[in-house]
């Protein structure tokens, strides 16, 4: 099993379903403040997520979609998450930077 990677506007398509998914920033919380973030997210910075599993859904087949800056971070923390059990784990291509210049373009 292994994670996906998305696009901004496929987390556009995500964000709609229900339940709605998980949303898990693995940025330090000043970069949130720094360089705007997906709104509704959970910070747990990257080196924090082996002690905060408990912090992520009970439930393994929750969708799951981690986000970074530029998507490098979150694809480890991906795999990791996979690696723990996860079953519905995206990460998001691009990060937040991809999520804010698409949504410059028309993308909610």
């Amino acid at each position: 099993m292994k994670y996906t990677n998305i696009t901004s506007a496929q987390l556009v398509e995500k964000l709609a379903a229900k339940p709605a998914p998980f949303l898990l920033d693995v940025r330090e919380p000043f970069e949130l403040t720094a360089f705007g973030a997906v709104p509704g997210v959970v910070n747990i910075p990257m080196e924090e997520i082996p002690e905060r599993l408990d912090d992520l859904p009970a439930d393994k087949s929750a969708v799951i979609i981690v986000i970074c800056q530029s998507g490098s971070r979150s694809a480890g923390v991906s795999r990791f998450l996979v690696d723990k059990g996860f079953s519905q784990v995206f990460n998001l291509a691009g990060g937040t930077y991809a999520w804010l210049t698409t949504r410059g373009a028309g993308i909610p």
